[in-house]
């Protein structure tokens, strides 16, 4: 074969060599399922696990893909965390106090009586030892979590009859989400843990005294008004409940680091989305439930003292036996109280001088 042979031969051999290279090295599609704990009807606490499905697959160009499933199509309400930790499904979008029956220290991932509100969360979480120290304990359950929202201060709930005083929750079925059942459970309230999707039909059917969820935007379209006419406020047992995206650890640390940095990506969207879809949207869902009959009340004085009082016995009792628990507390609750000195002279005094102006 003479060089020009050669040179030719070898030039359509380097060709078809680069022309395979891009098949050898392209990455397979990638498909995963994502479990909820919301009902679908909600496209506030449900649909944060929407926008993190179609930001991975806007940013992959669609080669990741995450379908989503409402609770009952592939696991109930409160199996994802045992769905994610035995392989089942690779993600799960829930709120961690579910889980506290597993370890407290899940509580602390989300939300305690009196604790940080939304903006201090993230704080906590981003820029605190939050992400670290959750992290190290939900390894424990092959799992790896993601802020994937925030409610921001919730309602207290809705009652058939007025609480004037302490010793109107006494034996009160109350249906109320995660940690703060065993708060109130030390105030005489029978709680109840029961998913978004049951509550309305409990509370209908006297099965419960009252319950509480979110705040005005899911339980206007939850129709608790219809049902229990008075609306309490505040929420103490949750001043801002981190929702979390739980990620099988196998699963994300099969991914490249481009996917894995899309993942972290989009939870981040999902996560800021949230909270700005219920500031914009309770102001006026509050106004129309007032506006057909719903009567607004707040926590008297001796029910909020005696709920912080209990709650604070109760975080050291868990101190004294649960070490996971311990370690992460103590790191939280230095957090909190820095982060509510500053807020005293800043938001706190901020918001209190604007809300006694009249504002058009």
């Amino acid at each position: 074969m003479d060089r020009r042979s050669i040179i030719k031969n070898a030039g359509i051999a380097g060709i078809l060599a680069a022309g395979a290279a891009p098949a050898v090295h392209a990455q397979a599609a990638i498909r995963w399922r994502l479990a909820s704990s919301f009902p679908k009807s909600l496209d506030t606490i449900h649909g944060a696990a929407d926008t993190f499905a179609k930001a991975v697959k806007n940013m992959s160009g669609g080669k990741f893909e995450v379908s989503v499933h409402a609770p009952g199509e592939i696991m109930p309400a409160f199996g994802v965390v045992d769905g994610v930790q035995q392989g089942s499904v690779e993600v799960a979008h829930t709120a961690p106090y579910y889980f506290f029956g597993k370890d407290e220290t899940f509580a602390l991932g989300c939300a305690i009586p009196f604790g940080l509100n939304s903006r201090q969360m993230t704080a906590w979480m981003y820029e605190g030892n939050g992400l670290k120290l959750m992290r190290e304990f939900y390894a424990k359950y092959n799992m790896v979590n993601f802020p994937g929202g925030n409610t921001g201060a919730q309602m207290g709930g809705w009652f058939r009859k007025e609480v004037k005083s302490l010793k109107d929750l006494k034996g009160l079925k109350f249906r109320i989400g995660g940690f703060g059942g065993k708060v109130v459970e030390r105030l005489g309230v029978v709680p109840q843990n029961i998913p978004g999707g049951d509550i309305y039909p409990a509370l209908e059917k006297g099965t419960i005294d009252s319950a509480e969820w979110v705040g005005p935007y899911d339980d206007l379209k939850l129709g608790f008004n219809k049902v229990a006419p008075f609306y309490y406020y505040p929420g103490f047992w949750e001043g801002g409940p981190q929702l979390d995206f739980f990620i099988s650890d196998k699963a994300f640390n099969a991914l490249s680091a481009e996917n894995k940095a899309i993942v972290e990506a989009a939870c981040a969207q999902a996560h800021s989305d949230m909270q700005a879809k219920y500031d914009a949207r309770n102001p006026a869902a509050l106004k129309q439930l007032v506006g057909s009959g719903a009567k607004l009340r707040e926590f008297p004085k001796d029910v909020m003292a005696a709920a912080f009082k209990e709650a604070m016995a109760f975080y050291d009792e868990i101190s004294a036996k649960n070490e996971s628990w311990k370690k992460v507390y103590a790191d939280y609750s230095k957090f909190r109280a820095d982060a509510n000195l500053w807020f005293r002279f800043t938001e706190a005094k901020f918001d209190s001088f604007m809300q006694a102006q009249k504002l058009s």
